[in-house]
């Protein structure tokens, strides 16, 4: 786990501000859902036999013997809060939400065992539309963050019941190559053989590629879903690839998946998944509900971001008030509230120093101007603006004008 401070943040919190702009452009609403939920909502929609519940959860009983879980994941976080409340039986909810989870895994560049995401979820629209333009938003979301070279990728899992044949043609195929399987394999052999297709053992990358395709397995329905899914892409201009071989890893998904790749990350290129799972709300306790969504790993998109130079949100100040003498430091306190009333960020100087001192704390702090109030300036009931980060003359300013007269010049840079 992993401390995050105010330098590593800048671009968190870009990514915070520019997806919660993006995700209310498409109608999307923010919950908030608890860290600890019941480990059986867990066992329940991820999948008993599942790498997650089997082997990554932080599980523990509480002083009623109950069995609580660190969400490892949101999607089933939020279709037990959307059952539990009943918004799910009168209309279409879209919903996003961010915050920790947690994973007991071996740490790699860029992850972690608490982790950070960010998530899109929409319920109650069955058809490929829905699919389309949770794909256009994420996409439009990089464009906002002037994130380049992401590759997508998408599949159909089809129905359970077409799910079900292939993977009988699974177990049929792998099973006549298991000296040729690692032991992760050889174990999900017989209760989650989709997710060998997984693997990222470079050892057996030639016998997964020489297994039976799934898209040879679809139904008709399917088919026709996936087939208005690419439709709709190309419509709208979205470049992507179809691969055969993506699952993902949970067994609640049906129908379309997808991921956001890239290959600045090493091995763990994946910085955005995500995909439909008509059947989890029926599944936890609900009516049927169609549904589908993504979430985005913040420790990822951070990185890509420094990768490819893409600056944070700047939390300079864009004022630095250097008060020298007792009197300077009263009145002072009263000018630099009058600056924040007109929605400047005002840093003050505090614990004293000489005028030099309070100078390199200035130009160290990133503002653009420095306000200086001194036995001079007190005298004469004014301020000194001095630029910091241009080569223009300092002004003498009256000091009820001053809040004025930065605001506007901050708006002129701006």
């Amino acid at each position: 786990m992993n401390d995050l401070l105010p330098e590593r943040l800048e671009r968190w919190q870009r990514v915070e501000r520019v997806a919660r702009s993006v995700f209310h452009a498409y109608g999307y609403r923010e919950v908030r859902l608890p860290i600890l939920e019941k480990t059986e909502l867990f066992a329940r929609s991820i999948g008993q036999h599942t790498d997650i519940v089997e082997k990554e959860m932080y599980s523990f009983a509480d002083r009623n013997g109950d069995k609580l879980s660190l969400r490892p994941e949101g999607t089933a976080g939020v279709v037990r809060a959307g059952i539990q409340s009943g918004d799910f039986r009168s209309q279409l909810q879209r919903w996003w939400y961010a915050g920790p989870m947690f994973r007991h895994e071996r740490p790699q560049r860029g992850r972690y065992r608490q982790f950070y995401q960010m998530g899109v979820e929409a319920f109650g629209v069955p058809g490929p539309d829905i699919d389309a333009e949770l794909v256009v938003m994420s996409a439009r979301l990089w464009r906002s963050l002037g994130l380049k070279d992401l590759n997508l990728e998408i599949n159909s899992l089809g129905t359970p019941q077409s799910r079900e044949v292939y993977r009988q043609a699974l177990v049929t195929y792998f099973s006549a190559h298991e000296s040729e399987l690692d032991a992760d394999s050889v174990r999900r052999l017989e209760h989650n053989p989709l997710r060998i297709l997984d693997s990222k053992n470079p050892d057996m990358q030639a016998v997964i590629q020489a297994a039976p395709s799934l898209l040879d397995f679809l139904d008709q329905e399917s088919v026709e879903h996936f087939g208005q899914l690419q439709a709709s892409l190309d419509n709208a201009g979205i470049t992507y690839n179809v691969n055969p071989r993506l699952v993902r890893g949970l067994d609640y998904y049906v129908r379309t998946v997808f991921e956001w790749t890239t290959q600045s990350l090493g091995a763990q290129g994946t910085v955005c998944a995500g995909g439909r799972y008509d059947g989890l709300v029926v599944q936890l306790g609900g009516k049927p509900t169609p549904a589908i969504g993504f979430a985005l790993g913040m420790e990822r998109l951070v990185e890509l971001m420094s990768e490819q130079q893409i600056p944070g949100d700047s939390t300079d100040p864009a004022v630095f008030m250097i008060m020298v003498g007792d009197a300077a430091q009263i009145r002072g306190i009263a000018v630099a509230e009058e600056m924040r009333d007109a929605g400047l960020q005002v840093q003050c100087n505090c614990n004293g120093g000489s005028f030099k001192a309070q100078m390199k704390r200035a130009d160290r702090s990133g503002a653009r101007y420095a306000v200086i109030l001194g036995d001079d300036e007190m005298a004469a009931n004014h301020a000194t603006v001095k630029p910091l980060r241009h080569e223009v003359p300092q002004q003498q300013i009256a000091m009820g004008s001053v809040a004025r007269y930065l605001a506007e010049k901050l708006d002129q840079i701006d």
